[in-house]
C-alpha cells in the first residue's frame, strides 16, 4: 500500500504507506523526507544508519531526512507517514507543535516511543482519518493532512516528555534544552564545545549542564560528541570521502585529532571502522 498526496504549487510531499510493496520501498531512496513508523504487529527488525533496531508491537520512530533506513522487501506490520520541508516545516511550526528536537533532531538516535492501549486507540483514529482522507480528492486535502499531521506530532511530543527522568520540569527549561539540541544539528561541524553552544542561548555552561542533569542522562558535552560521531560514521559507511576530507568536513583542523576523538569514543579508528562495516 502506498497513498501519495504532492502539492503542485509547493512540490510538497505526503505519503501513507506501508512496507509490503515495491512503490512503498522506493520512499526509502528518496532523499529530504521525514519518516514516521509504527510497528502494528510482533517485533520488526530495520536498519538505521546501518545499525539495526528492533521495533517492538505499538513503538513508533521518528526518523529525520537525515536517517538512512533499510527495511526488508515484503516486511510485514509497519505503517509510515511520511513527509517533506515543503508539506510541513518541523522548524517553522515548532511554535505548534514543540517537536523540534525533541521528536526530531534531538539526539544521535531516532526517539522511539511505545503506545499504551488508551494511546493505540489515539494512534489508530489518526491513522484511520489519514487513509480516509485520501478517498477525497479536493483542494483542502493537503490542509486537512497537515491537520492530521500536526495533531499526530502534538500527542507524540507530549507523550516523549513524559518519558523524561523529570517530567514535570518548566516547560521553559524543556525549551531550552530543545533550544540546545537544535543548536547542535545545526553547527556540529564547526562548533565542538559546549561554552559554544551556552553562549549562543546566552546561558553558562554550568547552567546549560544543570538543565541537561534534569531532563537527561546524557551530558551537553555527549550530545555534541554523539552527533559527530553519528555524522562521522555515516561518511564512513555510505560516502567514498577519505579520513582526511571527513576530517575537515566536521571541523577538524589535523585529521590526528578527528582520528584520536573516533578512536577514543569507538574503540576503532576511522580507516578499521570503514573496513569492518563497508563491504
Amino acid at each position: 500500500m502506498r497513498l501519495d498526496y504532492i502539492g503542485t504549487k509547493d512540490e510538497s510531499v505526503f505519503i501513507f504507506a506501508d512496507f509490503k510493496c515495491y512503490p512503498s520501498q522506493e520512499i526509502l531512496k528518496q532523499p529530504n523526507l521525514y519518516k514516521i513508523i509504527w510497528c502494528q504487529s510482533d517485533a520488526v527488525q530495520i536498519t538505521i544508519d546501518g545499525y539495526d533496531i528492533v521495533l517492538q508491537k505499538n513503538q513508533v520512530i521518528f526518523c529525520t531526512p537525515l536517517n538512512i533506513l533499510e527495511i526488508p522487501a515484503g516486511i510485514e506490520g509497519l505503517v509510515s507517514i511520511v513527509f517533506n520541508r515543503e508539506f510541513y516545516c518541523i522548524n517553522d511550526h515548532d511554535h505548534e507543535v514543540s517537536c523540534n528536537g525533541f521528536l526530531f533532531y534531538g539526539s544521535s538516535h531516532p526517539p522511539i516511543i511505545t503506545l499504551a492501549q488508551k494511546e493505540k486507540q489515539s494512534f489508530d483514529m489518526l491513522f484511520f482519518f489519514f487513509k480516509e482522507e485520501f478517498e477525497t480528492r479536493d483542494h483542502i486535502q493537503g490542509e486537512m493532512l497537515r491537520s492530521l499531521l500536526k495533531r499526530l506530532l502534538i500527542k507524540s511530543s507530549r507523550m516523549i516528555k513524559r518519558e523524561l527522568p523529570q517530567p514535570t520540569i518548566p516547560t521553559s527549561q524543556l525549551d531550552e534544552i530543545r533550544k540546545y539540541n537544535i543548536l547542535v544539528e545545526k553547527h556540529f561541524r564547526e562548533k565542538h564545545k559546549v561554552a559554544e553552544y551556552a553562549g549562543l542561548l546566552f546561558k553558562s555552561p554550568k547552567t546549560v549542564a544543570n538543565l541537561f542533569h534534569k531532563y537527561s542522562h546524557k551530558t551537553p558535552l555527549m550530545v555534541i560528541n554523539e552527533r559527530i560521531l553519528l555524522e562521522a560514521k555515516r561518511l564512513l559507511r555510505y560516502s567514498h570521502k577519505t579520513s582526511e576530507e571527513i576530517a575537515i568536513e566536521l571541523g577538524y583542523k589535523e585529521a590526528g585529532h578527528f582520528s584520536k576523538f573516533f578512536k577514543k569514543h569507538t574503540g576503532s579508528s576511522p580507516s578499521n571502522f570503514k573496513k569492518e562495516h563497508v563491504s
